[in-house]
Formats: C-alpha cells, structure tokens, sequence
C-alpha cells in the first residue's frame, strides 16, 4: 500500500471540509446533487466521447497503481540476472530453460525465452524494445485518461456555476433566496476545481511516474538479457546493472 497517496487524498478531504468550516460556509454548502450531476457525470461523459474504449478499459485497470504499486524490486531483478549469467556461463544458455516457467513477469520471461532460443544480442534487443515501447505507450495513453479528466472538470464546474446563477435570476423578486441561490451556484465550481487539482491531475501524475519508473527497470532487464546472450561476464553485467538502481 503506497501511504503517501493514501495520505493525500485523506488530507485532501480534510483540506476542503475543514476549509468550508473555517471560512464559515459550513459542509452543507458543498452538498449539491445538480452540481455532482453536472461535474461528475459531465466529466465522464466527456472523457467518454474523447477515449477509445481500449484504453479507457486499460486506464481504470491500471487506478489501483495509484494505492498499491507494481513496480518490482530492482535490486531483486539485478542478483537474478547475475545468477542467470553465471548458469549460461557454466551450463550454457540451455541451462536457463527451467528459469522461464517460475519467471511471474511476463516481460522476464519473454527475455528469457529469446535467451534460451539463442536469439541474437541485437535481435534480442530489438524484440524486446518494440515490447517496452508499446506497453510505455499504452499505459501513459492510459494514464492521460486522468489528466484529460482534470482538464474538463473546472470547465463543467463553471457550466454548472452559470446555470445556478440563471437559476438565481429568475427569483430576482424573491430576496430571501438569493443568497442561497448565489452559493449553491459556486458550489459546482469548488467541484470541479477541487476534483481537478486534488484528485485527477496528481493521480494522473503519479501513474506517468510508475510507468516511467517501470520502462527504467524494463530497459535494465533489457540490458541484462543481452548481456547473457553475448556471454558476458557476470561481474561485468552486474557492475553495468547496478548502474540503473541510482
């Protein structure tokens, strides 16, 4: 469990009530169904139109990245590397064929097989590249889902603004509501805005950084694999790896 969203978000909640208590608008101000209609479903709709559905399946897939990271352990993935090298070395690349199967990482294990079916270095390289390119691009595709969200929010929080201001206008005659009239128009805007800048835009961030950290174990993997194909020296290949995990 990643507690530093987790901690955001909950300060983030308590940013807001507390703000609407202290400057004496009271957390009945910031309940309004019209405004969660306007903001919530009209963001949604919004992204809706503009993503394919692939990718929007793919960026709720990938939320939980947020809370709970599937960054696996560098350090972890170099010692195991090394220990492959060293097998290649004394048993030849055949030697690694039982590696493949207890491999759980699919990108692992594609190296692997490539390694084991003596693929060149350079073809090795190659395959695996046009792999990481097209997971990279999926998943930062899906993380612009969030971000594209961000951006439409504060727009629908003013829409639902002007409509309650519209609302307020037609009870010009009647000055008892227009108080109430006037803040539960602003309402939606502290939606929109507070979704936004609280919520969808760092969430979109912290997802390109996960993935951007994943390409950076990616390409050390990468770089291992074609080491073990070219029969590198293990201690060469762990003193290149290591230089990934600053």
């Amino acid at each position: 469990m990643d507690l530093l969203s987790l901690t955001g978000i909950v300060l983030a909640f308590i940013a807001l009530l507390s703000g609407a208590i202290l400057k004496g608008a009271g957390l009945h101000s910031l309940v309004s169904t019209a405004a969660l209609m306007i903001v919530v479903v009209g963001t949604f709709a919004a992204i809706l139109v503009q993503t394919p559905g692939r990718v929007m399946k793919r960026a709720f897939g990938i939320f939980p990245w947020v809370f709970r990271s599937p960054l696996l352990n560098a350090g972890d993935i170099v010692q195991r590397l090394v220990e492959w090298s060293q097998v290649a070395r004394k048993q030849g690349l055949l030697g690694l064929e039982g590696q493949i199967d207890d491999e759980r990482d699919d990108f692992i294990r594609k190296g692997l097989q490539l390694v084991v079916d003596g693929g060149e270095p350079d073809v090795i390289r190659s395959t695996m590249e046009v792999d990481l390119t097209a997971r990279e691009g999926a998943d930062l595709r899906a993380a612009r889902v969030f971000e594209g969200m961000g951006v439409y929010a504060p727009t629908l929080g003013i829409i639902g603004a002007v409509l309650g201001l519209m609302a307020v206008m037609q009870n010009l005659a009647d000055p008892a509501k227009l108080g109430a009239g006037i803040a539960a128009a602003f309402t939606a805007t502290v939606y929109g805005i507070g979704l936004a800048n609280l919520f969808l835009l760092p969430i979109a961030n912290k997802l390109k950084i996960i993935v951007q950290a994943q390409s950076h174990v990616r390409e050390m993997v990468i770089e291992g694999m074609v080491g073990i194909a070219q029969g590198d020296n293990p201690r060469a290949i762990e003193s290149r790896l290591q230089s990934y995990l600053h």
